[in-house]
């Protein structure tokens, strides 16, 4: 057509037109002229043939600086940033102006193509049903989720089958550890239902910190010990080389996305406690592993069997309980009952508890502690420990070392100012036991604190015999129970009737 160019579709119409047809024809049936035509004759090339290549409208910017300058850095430096190059020449040469930056990071990606450092290559793996399974860690902080008000600082323990995409995930309290690590790769192996052949991790360098060369050794022979509880063989990916874990470490961040949505949802991050929080993360999970049931199942099916009885998922420490009512494990003080004084019980540490053994009975469970971020030593008590002993030493409340962390709710620690504020110390500190002792005894202490908080709103004291009217046992509401004694001859016509018959 007129005032349009020839392309090379109309050329390659006119060509095979050309076979059976004339000139005429051909041109006609392709759109083009007759003159068109017999310059196709005299130059078969196609039109695409014939384009010359685009030369610069405009001088180039960077023909001074990029060879000379440019060059040298990108190859003493590989991994400079183009916006950093461009700053710099922008500070050699005031005179370049912005818009020359993209030109730059362009030039810059063209020379690394042809000229930069070869790359590292990620090789794909066909992974086969059973045999690998992978665990790591992750961590949460970042999502803000609170525990009845404030922030829980917690990781996840996640483990992952690299095949069908089967996923356990743990709430982790303290850093990463062995015991973490037991815990979560053992719930997890159990609620599968069989073990892979292979258990990879990766270095464990956050395990090892702040160990010494034989509590290291110590470490590795413990979890070697593990995997070979469960006929699996250990592996890890090399230092700094994530990618070799690349089977858990992307779902790490669909776990927290998925994580993150929920929550979301949910309308808050608040949850009443740390049971419910872990049945939410729990059910999230659960979702995650419905929508590839299938495979699942299939693998499930070839993997080995458990053995018969779980291994040791804690760290097991002898410990002294000192004349201060307690002992300290791992730089964190606990109190326990003062009967247990000058004893020396086994302490089984989990994650989230430790877990007192005296002979082969479990006496105590408590909730364990961690060092503060300082490195000062953190402290876990229980007043109900100590509340007798107070009551005979009150004045040792006012400089006690572990004072903060005594009180059972804010209320007592607000009301104990406040006393102190207005009372002598000796007053404060008897009113304050006196106050610890009623909780104690009347099993009162939340509804103890919800009067301290009103009488806090209103400045005023505390009355004690106020106090203890309101909390006395209801003796209409206990039960009568009445107890029938059998007379003592009805023993003694029994033991004669044992006696004739043996005669």
């Amino acid at each position: 057509m007129p005032g349009r160019h020839i392309n090379d579709h109309q050329m390659r119409l006119y060509m095979k037109s050309r076979l059976t047809e004339t000139k005429p024809a051909a041109a006609a049936q392709a759109a083009m002229s007759l003159t068109s035509a017999y310059r196709i004759e005299s130059d078969p090339r196609l039109p695409s043939q014939k384009a010359l290549p685009r030369g610069r409208r405009r001088p180039d910017p960077l023909i001074d600086i990029f060879d000379p300058e440019i060059v040298p850095m990108l190859r003493a430096s590989p991994g400079l940033r183009p916006i950093g190059i461009f700053e710099e020449m922008q500070r050699r040469h005031p005179e370049l102006p912005d818009c020359v930056r993209r030109t730059l990071e362009r030039r810059i990606h063209q020379w690394r193509a042809l000229n930069g450092q070869d790359r590292e290559v990620i090789f794909r793996q066909v992974q086969q049903p059973g045999r690998m399974g992978l665990s790591d860690f992750t961590d949460m902080g970042d999502l803000m989720v609170l525990i009845a008000g404030i922030e829980l600082d917690h990781r996840l323990y996640h483990f992952r089958l690299a095949c069908s995409g089967f996923e356990h995930a743990h709430v982790i309290l303290g850093g990463e550890s062995y015991v973490a690590l037991a815990e979560g790769l053992q719930n997890a192996l159990w609620a599968l239902g069989g073990a892979p052949l292979e258990h990879r991790s990766d270095s464990l360098s956050a395990a090892f910190c702040n160990l010494d060369a034989d509590a290291r050794e110590d470490l590795t022979g413990r979890y070697d010990a593990l995997c070979r509880h469960y006929h699996m063989e250990p592996t890890r990916n090399n230092r700094g080389v994530a990618h070799e874990n690349g089977a858990i470490e992307s779902p790490h961040g669909h776990l927290k996305n998925a994580i993150r949505d929920a929550l979301l949802i949910r309308g808050t991050t608040d949850f009443e406690d740390l049971a419910a929080y872990r049945c939410f993360i729990d059910e999230i999970i659960g979702r995650k592993n419905a929508r590839n049931l299938k495979g699942i199942d299939a693998e499930r099916a070839v993997l080995q069997l458990l053995p018969d009885t779980r291994t040791a998922d804690y760290e097991e420490e002898l410990v002294y309980v000192t004349s201060s009512g307690g002992f300290v494990l791992r730089k964190v003080f606990y109190t326990v009952p003062s009967r247990l004084i000058r004893h020396r019980p086994r302490a089984r540490l989990y994650d989230d508890r430790v877990e007192l053994i005296l002979g082969g009975t479990r006496v105590l469970t408590l909730v364990r502690g961690r060092p503060g971020p300082d490195g000062k030593h953190g402290h876990v008590v229980d007043y109900h420990h100590v509340i007798h002993a107070l009551r005979r030493k009150p004045m040792a409340l006012l400089n006690l070392v572990y004072r903060d962390q005594l009180w059972p709710r804010e209320a007592y620690r607000h009301m104990f100012d406040h006393l102190c504020e207005r009372l002598s110390a000796r007053a404060a500190c008897k009113l304050m036991v006196e106050l610890l002792s009623l909780a104690h005894d009347r099993a009162c202490e939340a509804e103890l604190a919800t009067l301290l908080a009103a009488d806090l709103d209103a400045h005023r004291l505390p009355d004690l015999n106020e106090l203890r009217t309101r909390f006395v046992p209801d003796l209409a509401s206990l039960p009568q129970v009445s107890v029938q004694l059998t007379p003592l001859r009805l023993y003694e016509a029994l033991n004669d009737s044992c006696i004739g018959e043996a005669a």
